[in-house]
């Protein structure tokens, strides 16, 4: 055969292979490749995700204690302005009113 030219027949009992069949070794370990770098983004995107939530649990917390100081204020102002000893004052000062006397009552009987 001369230099240059390609065969047109292959001999007996040489079986064609393509230039380059990559080996299943070669086949499993770019898959194992693959599943590790797989893994390694979920474990990131886990990892953002779990510190995000953290952050919005801390600002919940917050929100819970100041609603909460909120809140026994509001009662301490509840309980100040529901006193009878306040609304009897009131009822004085601006209604002009005042406990009846004992000869002023009168009892109704059904």
């Amino acid at each position: 055969m001369r230099q240059g030219r390609v065969p047109t027949r292959m001999p007996k009992g040489v079986a064609w292979r393509p230039a380059w069949r990559p080996s299943w070794r070669l086949l499993l370990i770019v898959g194992l490749v693959l599943a590790c770098l797989a893994s390694a983004t979920a474990v990131i995107g886990a990892s953002y995700q779990t510190r995000a939530q953290y952050v919005r649990l801390q600002q919940l917390e917050r929100e819970r204690d100041q609603l909460q100081t909120e809140w026994g204020q509001l009662l301490l102002e509840e309980s100040a302005w529901s006193s009878p000893a306040r609304i009897e004052r009131l009822a004085v000062e601006r209604l002009d009113m005042r406990l009846p006397h004992v000869n002023e009552v009168e009892v109704i009987r059904p």
